[in-house]
Formats: structure tokens, C-alpha cells, sequence
């Protein structure tokens, strides 16, 4: 009699485990929708009157490979912030994103030797996402018109992207 309930106990234990599953499966599935909606709504903003588009440029890079999509927003207080969407690069060390002076730039480009005006935006937050930087203030767009991100302590170009109006 005691195993016939210990064997009871037990199914009764898996079964409950097994209908437990697919609710637990529902909360992560219900927790990445709302995550995908908070990026969603991230997006929405940006669009919805409280920042207007005004450049936006595709990533390139083959040393090492770069994509993604680098976007200026001005938000309804003027100020400029750059957006860089599905971006992928390397990881490496004292990587900057940077505005340079320049159409385009390819990878063997050295923002140093080079003497090219640049305007640092920051250190790269990560090598993988979406993520923004601020514009200093008075920043001329129609001279700075490439996005780069740079690598000061090899003065390596992971990859550029030139901006467009939009």
C-alpha cells in the first residue's frame, strides 16, 4: 500500500510539473513580448513628433565586419542624438564612436595621421545592439558626415557609416 501511494505521489507530482510547463513557457514568451514592445515603443518615439529623422547611413566594414544602421534624431528639444540600430561589430579594446570630416571611410583609415576633424560622441557601449549617443551641441552635420567606429589605441576604423538625409 505504501508504495502504491509513493507511486501516486509521484505521477501526480510529474503530471503537475508537466502541466506547469507550458504556463512558465507563456510567461517567458509573454516577458520577450514585452520587451519587444518596450523596444518597439523606444522606436515609436522616435518617430511619433518627438524626434524628427535627419541623416541616416549604413554600416560597412570588412577587417572588421560592421552592419548596421547609424541614424541622427533631433528631439523636440533640439538636441542630436545618434542611433545605432541592429549594429554589429569586433570587440576591441578603447573603441570610440566618433563623427568624422569626411564622405565615407574605408578601413585602413587613421583618423590620427590623417588629421581628420573628428567629434567624439563616447567610448562603444557594446559591440552588439541598439544603442545612442549624444551630439555635442553646435555640431555641424553637413561637415561631419560619417559615422566611425574607431579603435584609438591600434588607430583602427571597425567600420564606417557615411550619412545621408533622410
Amino acid at each position: 500500500m505504501v508504495r502504491m501511494s509513493k507511486a501516486g505521489l509521484a505521477f501526480t507530482a510529474l503530471a503537475g510539473a508537466l502541466l506547469l510547463q507550458p504556463t512558465l513557457r507563456a510567461q517567458d514568451s509573454m516577458k520577450q513580448d514585452d520587451m519587444k514592445h518596450g523596444k518597439m515603443q523606444d522606436d515609436k518615439m522616435m518617430h511619433d513628433g518627438k524626434a524628427k529623422t535627419l541623416e541616416t547611413g549604413k554600416f560597412h566594414g570588412k577587417v572588421h565586419a560592421t552592419s548596421g544602421r547609424a541614424t541622427v534624431y533631433q528631439e523636440a528639444d533640439g538636441k542630436l542624438v545618434l542611433r545605432l540600430t541592429n549594429f554589429k561589430t569586433s570587440n576591441g579594446p578603447d573603441v570610440h564612436v566618433i563623427l568624422v570630416a569626411t564622405k565615407d571611410a574605408m578601413d585602413d583609415a587613421n583618423f590620427l595621421k590623417d588629421n581628420t576633424e573628428k567629434v567624439e560622441l563616447g567610448k562603444l557601449k557594446g559591440n552588439e545592439g541598439d544603442q545612442n549617443y549624444e551630439i555635442p551641441a553646435g555640431t555641424d552635420l553637413s561637415k561631419f558626415r560619417t559615422v566611425s567606429i574607431y579603435c584609438e589605441r591600434f588607430n583602427a576604423n571597425f567600420g564606417a557609416a557615411p550619412l545621408d538625409k533622410f
